[in-house]
């Protein structure tokens, strides 16, 4: 059911060196989340950035009154600064969001539409009818399509874009999937196994994946098979061996 009252929206956006990126893409989330009228908070967490996206936080800040920022005072990683918002955020729901506006403002309403119909999760997906990707580099696409598929036969689920980080999640369910294990970017593909094999029910609804204009992606493809990997094997375990122990209550 709809609720009648607006729900508060958590934006989650790991910074690490996106001084070219930052300002175009929280003005933009900002400016598209107060026109459709959603409650909400911008979290972003500059994760150990040696750039100037600290000092553009600072300047953001005085402009956009629903942001608030946060230094990492961790260790230094994706998974790591995530959950450092994931710890921290204060609304109904919350999304994980890229710095370089990757991820679409307007998908993210749309995610927040089809969430408050009473889903625990909203999932995003590049692949399946409606979704997009522009720019995606070639190597890259064929890992990712290779993995998913894996993903996806050894879970056995239909979900064909796991590893996409862009997600929106109640605030139960973040709660219920505790305690992460991922510092890196497999805590992308943490969070979407463990609510689906604990119960927690999703819609996958197509979004548009842009390629950076400015800086390096972060996501190193070398360092990631083996941490995937475990992440895989441990919700395997979890979902063959555990009896249900993490299920939702």
């Amino acid at each position: 059911m709809i609720q009648s009252v607006p729900a508060t929206l958590s934006v989650v956006i790991p910074a690490h060196n996106e001084e070219g990126s930052i300002d175009e893409t929280l003005t933009k989330l900002f400016n598209a989340l107060s026109a459709e009228g959603i409650p909400h908070e911008i979290v972003v967490v500059n994760d150990h950035s040696s750039d100037k996206t600290e000092d553009n936080l600072k300047d953001l800040s005085a402009r956009i009154p629903t942001l608030i920022c946060y230094n990492n005072d961790g260790p230094g990683g994706f998974g790591y600064a995530v959950r450092y918002g994931l710890d921290r955020f204060k609304g109904d729901y919350v999304a994980v969001m890229m710095a370089d506006l990757s991820d679409s403002p307007s998908d993210l309403i749309a995610f927040y539409k089809k969430i408050i119909e009473g889903y625990d999760c909203v999932f995003g997906t590049r692949f399946s009818t409606g979704g997009k990707t522009i720019d995606y580099p070639l190597i890259k696409l064929i890992i990712n399509r290779i993995a998913n598929f894996i993903v996806s036969i050894s879970m056995g689920i239909r979900y064909n874009d796991t590893t996409n980080a862009f997600k929106m999640y109640s605030r139960q369910t973040i709660a219920g999937l505790k305690p992460f294990l991922s510092p890196h970017f497999n805590l992308t593909l943490e969070l979407p196994l463990k609510a689906i094999i604990r119960g927690y029910s999703y819609a996958i609804v197509p979004n548009t994946w842009t390629n950076r204009k400015s800086g390096e992606s972060k996501l190193k493809i070398r360092e990631m098979g083996s941490r995937y990997f475990f992440i895989l094997l441990y919700c395997l375990i979890e979902k063959f061996f555990s009896r249900s122990d993490f299920k939702k209550k």
